[in-house]
């Protein structure tokens, strides 16, 4: 669950304002679209120009340190983009409208350098040759993208990515505040949109050794962030964010008899 910070209805705005405003939003959220099917294709290794495993091997060490190094700029920018404490800051420079537009557009740079310089790293860790077991793992990782897309939408997927802001305020409106929600998914696990990334990167029938330190080091910084996410969530939501942890697991779903 989240909550982002909402922009206030600015009367005063121009025509030209409002509408480069929208066209500023709108072309992030189809790039962020373009960007999730790449990536869908980055991790499989299947229907992109470079997959997870292609181009010029580099030696081990380097690497893994460019690697470690791209996944780390990832971490360091959407840990601190997304604290309520650098949006405070940061929309004393930017409008506060296209704060999240910004900050999705800030993640996919980055996203596009790990895809970009993303060295492959070889070395099989497994290979799963019967076809029956291929296709349930391939079935498996394409259930993981699904959920994190699912997940999206049951907290608010056209605010996650900043693109209700930016209508609403085209429209001079002013967006309705998210209240925290509780339903389907996040009735069984707190992060359900970040178990369906682990799923994702974990389930393949071609695991490879460069595969592997990415889903690894995702995973790893996954449970660190939801540490970092649980405490802004409590700020933002109190004694009821309180009560709903104490309900529902973080990411590992509860067993029920009957």
């Amino acid at each position: 669950m989240s909550l982002h910070d909402t922009t206030r209805r600015d009367p005063t705005a121009s025509v030209a304002a409002r509408a480069a405003t929208l066209v500023y939003g709108v072309t992030i959220y189809m790039l962020f679209l373009a960007t999730f099917l790449y990536l869908i294709g980055f991790v499989a290794g299947v229907g992109v120009p470079k997959g997870i495993d292609d181009g010029e091997l580099v030696g081990f060490g380097r690497a893994a340190l460019i690697n470690l190094a791209l996944l780390g700029l990832f971490a360091v920018q959407h840990t601190i983009m997304a604290r309520p404490a650098f949006k405070r800051e940061w929309t004393k420079r930017i409008p506060a409208v296209i704060e999240r537009s910004t900050f999705v557009l800030v993640t996919l740079l980055c996203l596009w350098l790990i895809v970009a310089w993303w060295q492959p790293m070889p070395g099989g860790i497994w290979n799963v040759e019967t076809p029956a077991l291929a296709a349930l793992l391939w079935a498996l990782s394409a259930l993981g993208w699904g959920i994190v897309l699912l997940s999206t939408f049951l907290i608010d997927h056209f605010d996650l990515f900043g693109l209700r802001q930016v209508v609403s305020y085209a429209m001079a409106r002013s967006p309705k505040r998210i209240a925290f929600r509780e339903r389907s998914l996040y009735r069984l696990v707190r992060h359900p949109m970040m178990v369906g990334f682990i799923i994702a990167f974990w389930a393949t029938p071609h695991m490879t050794l460069g595969h592997l330190f990415f889903a690894a080091v995702t995973t790893l910084y996954i449970l660190f962030a939801i540490q970092i996410e649980e405490k802004t969530l409590i700020e933002l939501h109190g004694d009821d964010y309180e009560a709903y942890c104490k309900r529902v697991p973080m990411i590992i779903p509860r067993m029920r008899r009957g």
